[in-house]
């Protein structure tokens, strides 16, 4: 598979310190789509943004008014028209910064987990009843140890607040 991973950083976090590099990001999103994905050649857009940013898209699409990790929107093209894009994940920064800080993980960690269960909505994948939130989780648990990474949702890291 070959992913095109279009990265944008709002202009308000471009020099922040805890940005993760463009290959990480799609090394990332590679590994959640390899094998699960109906296209050869698939596009994402990755956006990284800050709390305001991410308030704003989070009340507007899911009504709920603060910002969040991560936001998923699949992108479904008409049958006519052919274009492999999956669609785009905005990314709040700040937020998951203190996610990792407070759930005792690093900050690499905490970024490779909200790339992957992001890609992983954009598949369709959900958390909303127990069931699927079972085969979501063990998905990401998963991915995340082929990318050498721990079980995000380990006692010891606790619960991450992923409300995409």
């Amino acid at each position: 598979m070959d992913l095109f991973v279009d990265v944008q950083i709002a202009d308000d976090i471009i020099d922040h310190p805890a940005l993760p590099d463009e290959a990480s990001l799609t090394q990332w999103a590679s590994a959640a789509l390899d094998g699960r994905c109906r296209f050869d050649e698939p596009e994402l857009t990755i956006r990284l943004v800050d709390n305001p940013e991410s308030q704003q898209l989070n009340h507007e699409y899911r009504g709920k008014n603060k910002p969040t990790n991560v936001l998923s929107f699949p992108f479904e093209a008409p049958p006519e028209v052919p274009i492999p894009l999956l669609g785009d994940l905005i990314i709040a920064v700040p937020v998951v910064e203190q996610e990792a800080q407070e759930q005792h993980k690093t900050s690499r960690a905490h970024w490779a987990h909200m790339v992957v269960h992001g890609c992983l909505h954009l598949l369709g994948y959900d958390h909303i009843k127990d069931d699927e939130a079972e085969i979501m989780e063990n998905l990401e648990r998963q991915i995340l140890a082929e990318l050498g990474f721990d079980d995000p949702y380990s006692e010891d890291h606790g619960i991450p607040n992923t409300e995409s």
